[in-house]
C-alpha cells in the first residue's frame, strides 16, 4: 500500500524499536477497512516487535490501537493515517515502541503531572497542515501517561460523525464528549487548557528571570532573524512568543524563497527554531504580550497574559500578522461553522457543497482553484472590479468549469440556520441591489491584520494599526523596535521580514552601544 519510498523509510524507522508493540483493528468490511488492514499487515512485516491483531471491538470501524505489550496506553487512529498524517504514524510507533521523542524534558514531566483522567477526540483531515502537531501532541500524551485516552479521528473518513457533530474545521479537539479548542495546538498549550495552574507556575518562573539586553517580542521570520543577530553580537537575548513560527506555521507552499526551490511554511518554521536555538537565546513559548512599559530605572517592561513581567534595555515587537475578518453580521456567530480561513485544512470537510472564497488576490484565487477539486462549486467574490491574482492563475481560475467569480461586489452578511452557515449576501457596488447565494461555506482570504491591539495608546500607529518605524527599525519610543508584518514596512513578504528583523536587532545594538541603562 505504501509507496516504495515511504516503506523503505518506514523499514528503516522500524529498526529504532525498543519494546515490542502490539497493533489492534477494528474492522468491517468497507473499503476503508480493507485499506487500513493492508497498511497494518504491511507495517506488522516489517518489524518482528510488531504484532497485529484484527479482533478489535472498537465502536469506530475501521480503527487500530497501539499498545505496549508491557504497559498500559490508550491511543486509537480512527484514520488512515497516511498524507499528511504520515509523520504522525511513524512516530505513534516509535514512541509506543520506546524510542525518546525530542521534546524538553521539562514537557515530558508536564504530561506525567497531569491531574485527573482524561478522554480527548481530535478531529482531522490527512490533507490539513495543522492536524499532525495536535495529532502528535496528544499521542505523546497518550503515551506518557495512561491517564489519557486520545482517539485521532478522521473526518474524511468518518463523514456522518462529522456531520452530526456539524464540525466544519480541522483540527477539532473534544474532552469528555465537549468541544474544547480548534486550530494548531502544541502540548504545553493542550496542557494549558486542562492544567489552569500551569500558567501560574510559569509566570513565576518567568518573572524572575534577570533582565535582557534585547527582548524579542513574536517568533515569526522577523523575530527569529533579529534573535539569531542579536546573539551572534553577544548581547543577553530572550524571545517571548505566543506560537513559535507565527503566521507562516498556517502557510503551505513558499516559492519566492531566495536560494530554496520550494519549502512549506511549518518546515522553515521549524527551521527557523532550530537555527535560533544554535546560539544562547532563551525561547519563552506560548506566552502573549499584553502591555509594554518604559520604567524609571532605564528598562522597559513587558507584560504578558500569564502575568509574568520582563525587563530589557531594548525591545523588539515583531509580533506579525493575522487572518483579516470580514466584519460582517453572521461572521462571528457561523466561525468554525461554515466561516472558514484556511482551504488546504478544513477544505475536505465541504466535499460536494457549495462554497464561495472572498477576495481575488493570489490567496484567494489559489484557495478557489484548491476547492474547486473538492466541493460541488465555488463562487469568488472580489470587491474591486478586476481581480489581482498573477495572470497565470487566473486563466487557471477561468477555466473551470465549477466556478463563478462575481467582481464589484461588497460581501454584507453571512446567514445561517442557527447552527451554521446556509448562504451568503453580497451588494453589486454597479447598482447597489442586494444578492443572496445559497451555499454552505465561506472562506475569508482578504489579507491580513497587524497583531498591535496591545500597543494602542503606547506607540505611535499607523491609521491601519502598523508599528510605524524609521529607516533602523526604531519606534517613537526609545530603545524600543519593531520589524516585519505589523510594521509600515510596505511589501508583506517572509523574506522582507527577516531582513526588516535583522536590520531592527542591529539598530537595538547600535541603541545599545550609545545608551546604557543599569546593570
Amino acid at each position: 500500500m505504501l509507496e516504495q519510498d515511504l516503506a523503505a523509510q518506514l523499514r528503516q524507522y522500524l529498526t529504532l524499536l525498543r519494546r515490542p508493540i502490539t497493533l489492534t483493528a477494528s474492522l468491517g468490511t468497507d473499503d476503508g477497512s480493507r485499506r487500513m488492514r493492508e497498511l497494518l499487515t504491511e507495517i506488522a512485516g516489517m518489524s518482528d516487535r510488531i504484532t497485529l491483531w484484527l479482533d478489535g471491538t472498537a465502536t469506530h470501524r475501521p480503527s487500530f490501537t497501539l499498545t505496549r505489550q508491557d504497559g498500559e496506553q490508550h491511543l486509537t487512529f480512527a484514520a488512515i493515517p497516511l498524507g499528511h498524517e504520515f509523520t504522525s504514524l511513524v512516530l505513534a510507533l516509535l514512541w509506543t515502541g520506546g524510542h525518546p521523542p525530542k521534546v524538553e524534558p521539562g514537557t515530558i514531566e508536564k504530561i506525567r503531572a497531569l491531574p485527573g483522567t482524561y478522554d480527548f477526540k481530535v478531529y482531522m483531515s490527512l490533507s490539513c497542515h495543522n492536524c499532525p502537531d495536535v495529532v502528535q501532541a496528544l499521542t505523546l500524551m497518550a503515551v506518557y501517561n495512561p491517564k489519557v485516552r486520545v482517539t485521532v479521528i478522521d473526518g474524511g473518513l468518518f463523514q456522518k460523525e462529522v456531520d452530526e457533530l456539524q464540525i466544519m474545521a480541522v483540527p477539532t479537539l473534544y474532552l469528555d464528549g465537549k468541544m474544547i479548542a480548534n486550530g494548531r495546538m502544541g502540548v504545553d498549550e493542550i496542557i494549558g487548557l486542562i492544567d489552569r495552574n500551569a500558567g501560574v507556575r510559569d509566570a513565576e518562573k518567568l518573572s524572575a528571570k534577570a533582565p535582557y539586553d534585547v527582548l524579542i517580542v513574536g517568533g515569526g521570520p522577523a523575530g527569529s532573524a533579529a534573535a539569531i543577530y542579536a546573539a551572534r553580537k553577544g548581547l543577553r537575548t530572550g524571545i517571548v512568543a505566543e506560537r513559535f513560527g507565527g503566521q507562516v506555521l498556517d502557510t503551505l507552499a513558499i516559492e519566492n524563497f531566495i536560494s530554496v526551490k520550494e519549502t512549506d511554511g511549518p518546515k522553515l518554521a521549524a527551521g527557523l527554531e532550530q537555527h535560533v536555538k544554535e546560539y544562547n537565546v532563551d525561547i519563552m513559548n506560548l506566552q502573549r504580550a499584553e502591555a509594554l512599559t518604559q520604567g524609571e530605572d532605564g528598562f522597559s517592561e513587558v507584560r504578558l497574559a500569564s502575568g509574568a513581567v520582563l525587563k530589557a534595555k531594548s525591545v523588539i515587537i515583531s509580533t506579525g500578522a493575522r487572518w483579516r475578518n470580514m466584519n460582517v453580521p453572521g461572521e462571528q456567530e457561523y466561525k468554525a461553522r461554515g466561516v472558514a480561513y484556511c482551504p488546504h485544512c478544513d477544505g475536505p470537510l465541504f466535499k460536494g457543497k457549495r462554497v464561495a472564497v472572498i477576495g481575488g488576490g493570489n490567496s484567494g484565487v489559489e484557495a478557489a482553484i484548491d476547492l474547486a477539486g473538492i466541493v460541488a462549486h465555488v463562487t469568488l467574490i472580489e470587491f474591486d472590479t478586476f481581480l489581482r491574482a498573477d495572470a497565470v492563475l487566473q486563466k487557471k481560475l477561468y477555466s473551470l468549469p465549477n466556478v463563478r467569480v462575481i467582481l464589484h461586489a461588497l460581501t454584507s452578511e453571512v446567514t445561517g440556520d442557527g447552527e451554521k452557515v446556509n448562504g451568503l449576501v453580497y451588494k453589486d457596488r454597479t447598482s447597489n441591489e442586494m444578492h443572496k447565494i445559497e451555499l454552505e461555506g465561506i472562506f475569508v482570504q482578504i489579507g491580513l491584520l497587524p497583531n498591535t491591539d496591545w500597543l494602542k495608546g503606547t506607540i505611535n500607529l499607523s491609521p491601519r494599526g502598523e508599528i510605524e518605524v524609521d529607516p533602523r527599525g526604531q519606534t517613537s519610543l526609545p530603545g524600543v523596535f519593531a520589524a516585519g508584518d505589523c510594521t509600515t514596512v510596505p511589501y508583506k513578504q517572509i523574506i522582507i521580514a527577516m531582513g526588516e528583523g535583522a536590520k531592527a536587532s542591529l539598530g537595538a545594538f547600535d541603541h545599545l552601544i550609545r545608551t546604557s541603562a543599569p546593570a
